[in-house]
């Protein structure tokens, strides 16, 4: 598939078949979202990839203990991945000597990149799905469930989950009855989000 068609097909699903992945595809999309870019090569980011109904349903008891998805197209997802961020790897690069922050000071980083880079796999994973001809979704852990999946999956301290990935092979019927927020809002164009040498320039001035 042609990049541009990656990036005009990809879209969130929210409804999936019980079909299964194949093993090789699973392992392209892991490669794939491995060739992440990261500050300094920390490559301060994992993932959690659960594959078994077993797994699966342990996940979603975790993040859901009100059960509130039960039921709905999105369980049916055969593998679930969950990007995880680890600061204390970018602090402990940047203070080795050809960095040199040795103070390893939080306040040194503009942004947190350690979650930037864990979204850009994230991206990959995205667009790799694309490319296999299946369907995923990005959403987020509520605050207080993410003691739960820790906890279920022994995440360490240091990592923090910046959401989950569901994957599989879209149920296109019941995913366009999902999708209320499409129905109700465009996507903004080019010229709505670009600021040409001033903020507040059109972008096609």
């Amino acid at each position: 598939m042609e990049f541009q068609d990656v990036i005009r097909k990809r879209k969130m699903v929210r409804a999936f078949t019980t079909d299964p992945i194949a093993p090789e595809v699973a392992e392209r999309l892991l490669r794939a979202a491995n060739r992440a870019p990261s500050a300094g090569f920390s490559q301060g980011y994992a993932m959690l990839v659960l594959e078994s109904a077993e797994d699966r349903a342990a996940f979603w008891k975790a993040m859901d203990p009100e059960d509130e998805y039960a039921g709905t197209p999105l369980r049916n997802a055969p593998l679930l991945v969950i990007p995880c961020s680890n600061k204390d790897i970018y602090l402990d690069r940047y203070a080795r000597p050809d960095k040199g922050w040795s103070d390893r000071d939080e306040a040194r980083w503009p942004v947190p990149f350690w979650h930037i880079d864990t979204g850009m796999l994230t991206m990959l994973l995205l667009l790799a799905v694309v490319e296999e001809g299946l369907g995923a979704l990005y959403f987020g852990i509520p605050p207080e469930s993410i003691g739960n999946v820790r906890g279920e999956f022994g995440i360490p301290d240091e990592f923090t989950p910046i959401g989950a990935v569901a994957i599989g092979h879209p149920d296109e019927d019941r995913d366009a009855r999902q999708k209320t927020s499409r129905k109700t809002i465009t996507r903004r164009g080019v010229e709505d989000i670009t600021h040409r040498g001033r903020w507040g320039a059109a972008a096609n001035q």
